[in-house]
Formats: structure tokens, C-alpha cells, sequence
């Protein structure tokens, strides 16, 4: 009796040991498909991810990562189909948010904008704390120009991760594309604290300067023009009760100080001097005008920058923001400043945002 009961669990056991050898093995491939991925060879990728699957035919990772590499071929069509087999086969699986970020990049790709905001909006109801999900539905958002729903997601993807670059950039340039002058400045320091080399450090350090200075024109010898923009009139309801995120005052302190920088004792200072000039300004002006203003630029960068020169680290971040740039004194002042550089970001590191 015992012998027949062994013979009939048998087929069963080696049933078990050989589908998860297969899945082992199959994981395996993957590992080295991802490789190749990761060098750009995208077709060497899918062909392990096929042998994956030949292996175990219904491999997530292998169905999510053959997706993203389709993707990267810019096979949209293709890269669906493996990413809905992937939803179909395994729901609430956490793996599913990158396949949710490629399914919804798929339908950009294809021009097919309602489906990728329908696909983004069903992954962030099943990964409601998935920063990639909100910052990609706002990338979609912002191709079709509603900037305002864009803003608000790439808001909500900085609240789960505040050292999302690619999240701070968008806030940055959205606030940029609105005239919002303050509101632009505080992102793009945020983002060069995060990423300060690289070819967008170099870009939002270009755009960060020409956001600190946009209003104020030499028009000749002795004469300079500050010009009033969007973010420097009055921003109140027609109740007269201030709106979110005002800074006119801030704004118009800026300028005013942007206008002293063109005067010949003042264009004497390097590029990073005048530039923490202007900071330290700035955030002077924010603490004495915070007041009863409100809204999300005023609660989350804000504290930030405050705390940052309530410990005297204006001048490191000015160094630190400026590390992209051509200055050779930047280069100089960094190699000779380790220490106040890696205090920084100590402090920086440590700093407790809000999440709501």
C-alpha cells in the first residue's frame, strides 16, 4: 500500500522539481537579458527573455521585462500585448507597476493619449504610492499642454519621493512654461541639489539664471527696466482673499536685486556669488512675507531653503547648483571643499519633507 501511495505522489514531486528548476532557470535568462538591455541591445534582450519563457511560459518578469525592452524598440503594439498578459496573469503582483509605466508609454508612443491616461489611471488605483505612475501621467499630460492637471501629478510624485529629479525638473519647467518665477527658481534648486552635473543640470542652471533675472533689461548706459510679469501682479480671488502659491512680493524683491547685479561694482563677482546673492535674498524675502500664504510651492519647497540658510548653507549649494557650469573657480572651490560639500548633503539627506 505504501509503495502504491509513492508511486502516485511521485509524478507530482517530480512535477514540482522540475517546474521550479524551470522557473530558476528561467529567472536566470532574465538577469542576463536585463544585461543586455542596460547596453542598449534590446533584440539580444528579447532573446533571452524568449528562452525565459520557452522555460516557463508564463514568467512574470520575463512577460514585464520583454515588455520593456519592445518598448525600447518602439514596438508599441507588440509591447502591449506582453504587458496585458502580464496584468491578466498576475494581479496586484508589485512587479506590475513598471509593466503599468510601459503599457501606458506604449499607447504615447502609439499617439493614443486617452488609453495611456485610462492605463495610468488604473495602475496608480492599484500602486496608489507609486511616484513613477503620477510623474508618467504627468509626462502625458503635459504632451497635450494641460499643464495644470500635469503640475499637480508631478507634485503628488515629489510627495512619495522628494528626490525624484526627473519630477522636480517637470515642476520646474511647468512653472517656467507659467510665467511662475518663484515657484520655477525653488524647483530647479531642487532639482540641482539632487543632479547637479549632466546635460539637464546644465540646461536648468542656464534656465535657473535667466528665471532670476527674465524681468530686468539694461535699456542703456544709465538706465536698466524691470518689467512686470504674470508672477509679480496680484494673485486673489474675486473675493480678494489670496490665492495659492503667491509670491509677488518675493518676486518683485528679486527682480529689484537682479537689477543692483547689473551695476559695475556688482559685475565684479563671479557667476556663483552672485547667484547665492540673489538666494540669500530670495529667501529672505520668503520668511518675512509667509504670512498667511499657502499652497503647495509655499509647504513643500519653501521650509527647504529656509532651513537651508537657517544653517548657513547658501554658499555650498551655490557652489554645489553651479557644478555643470564652466567656472573654473567652481571646479576649484568644490575639489577644495569636501567637507562643506559632503555636510550638505548630510543635512540635505536628513531633511524630513512633508508627504501631504
Amino acid at each position: 500500500m505504501k509503495k502504491t501511495i509513492l508511486m502516485l505522489l511521485f509524478p507530482v514531486l517530480a512535477c514540482n522539481i522540475s517546474f521550479a528548476q524551470n522557473k530558476e532557470a528561467a529567472e536566470k535568462l532574465v538577469d542576463e537579458g536585463i544585461a543586455y538591455h542596460d547596453k542598449g541591445d534590446y533584440d539580444g534582450a528579447i532573446a533571452k527573455y524568449d528562452k525565459a519563457l520557452e522555460l516557463d511560459k508564463d514568467n512574470l518578469l520575463a512577460l514585464a521585462e520583454k515588455a520593456l525592452s519592445l518598448l525600447s524598440l518602439q514596438k508599441y503594439e507588440a509591447s502591449i500585448i506582453y504587458c496585458k498578459r502580464a496584468i491578466e496573469l498576475y494581479p496586484g503582483e508589485k512587479a506590475l507597476q513598471a509593466v503599468y509605466i510601459a503599457y501606458g508609454n506604449a499607447y504615447d508612443g502609439l499617439l493614443k493619449t486617452d488609453e495611456s491616461l485610462a492605463v495610468y489611471d488604473k495602475g496608480i488605483k492599484q500602486f496608489p504610492n507609486s511616484y513613477q505612475l503620477y510623474f508618467n501621467k504627468g509626462v502625458t499630460l503635459s504632451s497635450i499642454k494641460k499643464y495644470d492637471e500635469a503640475l499637480s501629478y508631478m507634485q503628488h510624485a515629489v510627495l512619495l519621493n522628494p528626490d525624484h529629479a526627473s519630477s522636480h525638473n517637470a515642476i520646474a519647467r511647468i512653472s517656467h512654461i507659467d510665467d511662475k518665477t518663484i515657484p520655477a527658481l525653488l524647483a530647479y534648486c531642487r532639482f540641482l541639489a539632487i543632479e547637479p552635473e549632466g546635460i539637464r543640470a546644465k540646461q536648468n542652471l542656464d534656465n535657473l539664471q535667466k528665471t532670476m533675472t527674465n524681468n530686468v533689461e539694461k535699456t542703456g548706459e544709465k538706465s536698466i527696466t524691470i518689467s512686470l510679469d504674470q508672477s509679480m501682479l496680484p494673485d486673489t480671488t474675486e473675493t480678494g482673499n489670496l490665492k495659492p502659491d503667491n509670491f509677488v512680493s518675493t518676486a518683485l524683491i528679486l527682480s529689484l536685486r537682479s537689477a543692483m547685479d547689473m551695476e559695475k561694482k556688482e559685475k565684479k563677482k563671479t557667476a556663483v556669488k552672485l547667484f547665492v546673492g540673489k538666494l540669500d535674498i530670495v529667501c529672505s524675502a520668503l520668511k518675512e512675507t509667509k504670512g498667511d500664504n499657502f499652497g503647495f510651492f509655499w509647504d513643500y519647497y519653501v521650509p527647504y531653503f529656509l532651513a537651508m540658510k537657517e544653517n548657513k548653507l547658501l554658499e555650498t549649494f551655490g557652489y554645489i547648483a553651479f557644478a555643470s557650469s564652466d567656472e573654473k573657480d567652481v571646479a576649484k572651490w568644490l575639489g577644495a571643499h569636501k567637507a562643506e560639500v559632503k555636510k550638505f548633503y548630510e543635512w540635505s539627506d536628513a531633511y524630513q519633507w512633508p508627504t501631504k
